[in-house]
């Protein structure tokens, strides 16, 4: 087909006249200005600062580039780098950033060690630091710090002023104002009325029902009504039509599915991790559970304790077991880097990504803030942040390794899949347990290669060779000769502090998938530690041991087996040696992984010496052929992501400066002190205290959470929040624009139940939801960025509805609900091409591969909490329209579906077309146009109908909503 454009001049025409709304457009429709946040740096543009910026030249450059190091006569090469103006006056070389250019910022080409100078010099930073650098620079540098910042205290609220700032404030449903109104109004309507009358204005009337039609069904369901159903509305002269079609969609089951979606967004769902594509292959289960809770308007604190704490809370029955175990996937959606070596770093990065979105999700709070130093803004201490990481830290989100991975779970099976489980389990222990009994009676000691004493050369020992000098290290090591046994240039030992900090691991280079015998060299001594710590990682899976170092070695007085292991060429084979809890030094030499077939043979036995029958290795083999086959053919349960609780709870040290290596006083497990009241409940011993945090957060005492959720609400049906900044309640964050209002919402909310649906419902039935978007001017002018409600705001249509829309257009859109959407055994997101005709909720979210309409159109980023789209209007949006495939096709399809219906004439079949794509007659103009268009076109009336559908999909009305 032909691009509609070049069809003919008179589409040109005709693409101009309905490339802008029907309705004029007024200054409030213009992009709306953020509010300046202190310095002129927005709220998240502080929280990225303070995330991702700070932590970094707090421990890897004020040593030598700050105001203390300069009190201390340490300050190197002029360079401060604890405040702004430090950073844009440079130091001997110049300035250290040009804002808006990391190209041309001396301390990008440092960090990236491009030039002569390479800092930090103990070696180059990850880099995903690094492309954290640049994005801040390219974003201009955004730093709150002035002037020697970096050694100040706090400069936000303490507590004692911040309980007087307002979201701190306990709830108080508010009296109701006392106003005159013109027309039918509720008690909702009158806050607004009020706020309106103190400025001499008036509310605009309310929109049309085909209008209300229109805005009902994509705030409710996400998808247009039908020509139909509105011709149904708009026939129903009862005085509760309105009401009547508001419970009709409340109870659809697609309500679910759009209200769920915007969920999804706060919680930064998704289905793979952008680090080598790693797909979640369970995270579809928390979709459908969060769609199944919005259709079942489960309390919002109830949907709060699942979320937090689901596998801790008591459970009626399977159903209810599955869903909370489901429900806890919450914390495992985070964009997690997985390679990260240093265990105890990923661990707090995960609490600390967990701490976000619990904080912005259902407090509006910038939490994270805190992790390095005081909140600079909000009266949230360091203590309280550790206070409540303490909690996540006692959950094990990860199953650590040298690429770690996420924990999953399993879920209740019906009763005969839990016996087939119970016997395979059975089988397999027993298995296994033949194995290690075959294992331990062959000789893991060979004839001496060398002596015990001495150096011994890498070359010189058996199979694949890590020597310490090739492992990679976390930590500060000491290498040292001083045993004089040793191999290649000597050995390496952990320092006295710093225990649980420090690892080493041992990765070889596999060549040739097969069995290896593994041989861990180490250096003995009284000073040595009795119980290290060593994983070894094969194909096998994971096994832990524990080791004396402070006897000789087994093998030669060098090495000691660590047992046989299949390992697979380019696969995940290594050994890892931590000192995590240990007392006394861990040495480590090298480690040998020895193809089994040249393990040297057993020397003989002495003379008169009964051998113990052994077997051999290829019944060993047999016998690990049989296991692999009993695993491939396991019953399997259904499994979730979830978290598991430690075996013991502890509360968290204070992390100075945010550095897990630099420790400071203990800070008890607890909660925000400036938003708790009443008792505070006493930590459990024996379990993380998740519970205790979900009942603070979904506590009516808690003057955050419910305000949070009823601002979300209001800005998901009315485009704008009462408080715009909707992730933000902080001092950073916008005032609410009416917080009598916000609170009457917040009362009624938690006194109906915690009810979504009547919170909703409550809205849509006030004038206020039904108001026209076009205004009188002098309302406009007194209120150009409508905050104060006095008429609807027009609303350009998410990803989501643009492409549900095109698919309920062209008749594609299918019922389908739930379940898994990808390939069960797809490796990798990348390239990953979505062509499923579902709702676009149930579309994969793919980290590295999102569909291109989504791109276009500003999906939330799967990676940070969302609780509000940008919007934003480029020339790719519209060059998406005209030239991608799906849009095209979607044309088509429409085209086929009008001319099947039985129409008589084009004029009938265009008023169809309009009806369908724009929820409207097309304007006398319009028809005019088009009607010319498709009377020079006759000969090919599906081509001429398809370029008409695809004009219709390109223009402002099908983006929009009134």
């Amino acid at each position: 087909m032909r691009h509609p454009l070049a069809l003919a001049p008179i589409v040109l025409a005709f693409l101009g006249l309905v490339a802008v709304p029907s309705a004029t457009l007024h200054a409030d429709e213009k992009a709306t200005p953020r509010a300046v946040e202190p310095a002129g740096i927005s709220a998240e543009q502080i929280a990225f600062f303070e995330k991702k910026i700070r932590p970094v030249l707090v421990e890897q450059c004020y040593s030598c580039h700050s105001t203390e190091a300069a009190s201390k006569k340490k300050l190197k090469g002029g360079l401060l780098l604890d405040s702004r103006e430090g950073l844009l006056a440079g130091g001997d070389s110049g300035p250290a950033i040009v804002p808006g250019k990391p190209e041309k910022s001396m301390l990008i080409e440092t960090l990236k060690y491009a030039g002569d100078v390479q800092m930090p010099p103990k070696g180059k930073l990850p880099d995903a630091v690094l492309a954290d650098f640049e994005k801040w620079v390219a974003m201009g540098a955004p730093d709150p710090r002035s002037s020697g910042t970096g050694t100040k205290k706090q400069v936000g609220l303490d507590l004692v002023a911040g309980r007087n700032f307002w979201s701190y404030k306990p709830v108080v449903m508010p009296a109701i104002p006392s106003v005159k109104t013109d027309g039918p109004s509720t008690d909702l309507d009158r806050f607004i009325l009020a706020k309106l009358a103190e400025q001499g204005l008036k509310p605009t009337p309310e929109a049309d029902r085909a209008t209300l039609a229109r805005r009902l069904y994509f705030d409710l369901v996400g998808v247009p009504p039908s020509p139909a159903e509105v011709d149904a509305f708009l026939a129903d002269t009862a005085p509760d039509a309105y009401e009547k079609l508001v419970d009709r969609l409340l109870a659809d089951p697609r309500f679910g599915e759009r209200w769920g979606r915007l969920w999804l967004d706060v919680v930064r769902y998704a289905d793979s991790v952008t680090l080598r594509g790693f797909i979640f292959k369970e995270a579809w289960r928390y979709r459908d559970y969060v769609i199944e809770a919005f259709n079942a308007d489960m309390p919002f604190d109830q949907f709060v304790r699942e979320q937090l704490a689901g596998d801790l809370l008591p459970a009626n029955g399977m159903d209810d077991r599955t869903r909370q175990l489901v429900a806890t996937t919450f914390y495992q959606l985070g964009n997690t880097n997985l390679e990260e070596q240093d265990k105890k770093q990923l661990r707090m990065d995960v609490v600390d990504e967990q701490l976000d979105v619990i904080s912005k999700g259902f407090l509006g709070q910038t939490v994270t803030c805190a992790r390095c130093h005081d909140h600079k803004f909000d009266p949230i201490p360091t203590k309280d942040y550790y206070a409540l990481a303490g909690i996540l830290r006692n959950v094990r989100a990860l199953k650590d390794s040298n690429v770690s991975e996420w924990i999953e779970v399993p879920l209740p099976a019906a009763p005969e899949v839990e016996a087939a489980v119970k016997n395979y389990e059975t089988e397999l222990a027993a298995l296994q347990a033949k194995i290690k009994s075959a294992k331990a009676k062959k000789p893991v000691v060979a004839e001496p290669v060398v002596g015990a004493k001495g150096v011994l050369a890498v070359k010189d020992v058996p199979g694949i060779v890590v020597d310490d000098t090739k492992a990679m290290k976390v930590g500060e090591w000491m290498d040292s000769t001083h045993a004089g046994t040793y191999i290649g240039t000597g050995y390496t030992h952990d320092k006295d502090t710093g225990k649980g900090e420090k690892s080493i691991t041992f990765d070889p280079e596999i060549t040739v998938t097969g069995q290896y015998e593994v041989w861990l060299a180490y250096s003995p001594g009284t000073n040595r530690a009795d119980k290290v710590p060593v994983k070894v990682f094969s194909a096998d899976g994971e096994k832990d041991f524990f080791l004396d170092m402070r006897g000789a070695p087994p093998l030669h007085g060098r090495y000691v087996s660590l047992g046989q292991y299949r390992c697979e060429k380019d696969g995940q084979s290594f050994v890892l040696i931590s000192n995590e809890g240990t007392k006394g030094h861990i040495t480590a030499d090298a480690v040998t992984f020895i193809p089994i077939d040249q393990v040297p043979k057993a020397p003989a036995p002495k003379p008169g010496a009964k051998p113990a029958p052994k077997p051999t290795v290829d019944e060993i083999a047999a016998l690990e052929a049989e296991l692999k086959k009993l695993q491939a053919n396991s019953p399997k349960r259904p499994m979730t992501m979830s978290v598991v609780e430690e075996k013991t709870a502890i509360d968290l040290k204070i992390h100075v400066r945010g550095s897990v290596h630099s420790l400071g006083d203990v800070a008890p497990r607890g909660f925000l002190q400036v938003a708790t009241y009443g008792p505070v409940p006493t930590m459990p011993k024996d379990q993380s205290g998740r519970v205790q945090l979900a009942d603070w957060i979904a506590s009516e005492q808690n003057p955050l959470t419910a305000r949070v959720y009823a601002n979300r609400v209001w800005h998901w049906l009315l485009g704008s929040g009462i408080v715009r900044t909707v992730d933000n309640f902080g001092t950073t964050g916008e005032l609410p624009s009416n917080p009598e209002l916000l609170d009457y919402l917040a009362s009624t909310f938690v006194k109906d139940g915690w009810s979504t649906k009547k919170l909703v419902r409550r809205i849509v039935l006030s004038h206020t939801y039904r108001q026209a978007s076009v205004a009188d001017d002098r309302l406009v002018k007194a209120d150009p960025e409508n905050k104060l409600f006095g008429r609807g705001n027009r609303r350009r249509l998410d990803a989501e509805c643009i492409r549900d829309t095109m698919l309920t257009v062209s008749g594609k859109l299918t019922s389908d609900r739930g379940g898994r959407t990808f390939p069960a055994n797809l490796g990798s997101d990348y390239s990953f091409k979505q062509t499923g005709l579902s709702r676009s909720v149930y579309l994969p979210v793919f980290r590295n591969s999102l569909p291109d309409l989504f791109e276009a159109f500003d999906f939330a980023d799967p990676s940070t909490v969302n609780g509000r789209r940008d919007t934003s209007t480029v020339a790719p949006q519209a060059l998406f329209l005209m030239n991608n495939p799906f849009v095209i096709e979607q044309a088509k399809l429409a085209a086929t579906r009008l001319l099947e219906e039985k129409l008589d004439t084009d004029d009938a079949r265009l008023t169809r077309a309009y009806r369908l794509t724009l929820g409207r007659d097309p304007t006398a103009s319009e028809r005019s146009i088009a009607m010319k268009y498709l009377a020079a076109n006759k000969g090919d009336a599906k081509e001429a109908w398809a370029a008409l559908f695809h004009t219709l999909f390109a223009t402002a009305d099908f983006r929009y909503v009134e």
